[in-house]
């Protein structure tokens, strides 16, 4: 399963980063090829200054070795070994009227000293963030994500959904991140839900991120926008970074086994601002935006 899953999200970033590379017309993706010293490797796209795209990341890696005392805590286990592997993708693009998009999707195994699999889940999801609220494309995203998962279970999309809005939840600030999409984690084989099953479903949501995403890309653009949207936008990526750095299980992952810095860090924006004490005017499209934000809805 670890080849077989490696083999598909090396095919993936082939086509997610031909397909990003297309719509921006200006740059392509630079490939950084990087070993983990006490196991395993990645590879590494990132696309910098472009036409659509201010900055992006789309990685590949596959880590193993012995399981750092820190997860051992975490995961409740003493003395084990583990593999992981898959594709984390962010996107900031240049223009406030897209959204910035998130997705990851991933394999874990974990085993004994003898060497046998003890352990094993996939993980991962897609979500978007807008900085203007537009309706139909929040829709648009979730309707994709509810057809991937509708192919496999009709129960995925409004457990996901909600998994989704509850992981990314800025507590601290008492609001969302986004507008969500799905976020599943330990799916393991269960009597109705093989590994293979899990397989399946993983890889029909990779398979619809483009799907989800580029329509919603190619429709805003080449909207116009002003240096105060731009100056919103930053402030929300604020809250971005503040999400990353505080809460999210994958960076903290990536830090607590020697991840590669840089990959995990990739998903940092690259022009940022916190202003002190910052609300946006009321009934403007900034406050549309944080009402949702803050009351999480129903887009399908």
């Amino acid at each position: 399963m670890k080849s077989k899953f490696y083999d598909y999200i090396q095919d993936l970033q082939d086509s997610i980063t031909s397909k990003l590379e297309e719509i921006d017309g200006k740059v392509r993706f630079q490939q950084d090829l990087w070993q983990r010293p006490e196991g395993g490797g990645g590879r590494t796209r990132v696309i910098e200054n472009g036409a659509v795209f201010e900055k992006g990341g789309v990685n590949i890696s596959k880590v193993h070795g012995e399981l750092p005392k820190s997860m051992q805590d975490y995961f409740g286990v003493k003395d084990a070994d583990f593999f992981a592997c898959g594709l984390s993708l962010v996107i900031h693009p240049k223009s406030p009227m897209v959204p910035t998009v998130h997705a990851n999707w991933r394999y874990f195994e974990m085993y004994d000293k003898q060497g046998d699999i003890v352990d094993q889940w996939f993980g991962g999801g897609q979500d978007l963030t807008p900085y203007y609220l537009f309706e139909e494309d929040a829709t648009h995203f979730h309707q994709i994500c509810k057809k991937a998962c509708d192919a496999h279970d009709p129960e995925f999309y409004p457990t996901y959904k909600e998994k989704c809005d509850n992981y990314f939840w800025n507590t601290h600030r008492n609001e969302a991140r986004g507008v969500g999409g799905l976020f599943f984690d330990y799916c393991k084989a269960t009597d109705t839900m093989s590994i293979e099953d899990w397989y399946q479903f993983v890889t029909e949501v990779g398979d619809s991120f483009l799907e989800a995403y580029i329509p919603i890309v190619t429709k805003r653009k080449d909207l116009p926008f002003t240096q105060d949207q731009r100056n919103w936008q930053e402030i929300r990526r604020g809250r971005y970074v503040e999400f990353n750095l505080v809460h999210d299980k994958g960076t903290l992952f990536g830090l607590r086994t020697n991840g590669r810095i840089e990959s995990i860090l990739m998903s940092l924006p690259p022009h940022v601002q916190w202003r002190y004490d910052h609300h946006p005017a009321k009934e403007s499209e900034e406050a549309k935006l944080v009402e949702v934000l803050q009351n999480p809805k129903a887009w399908v």
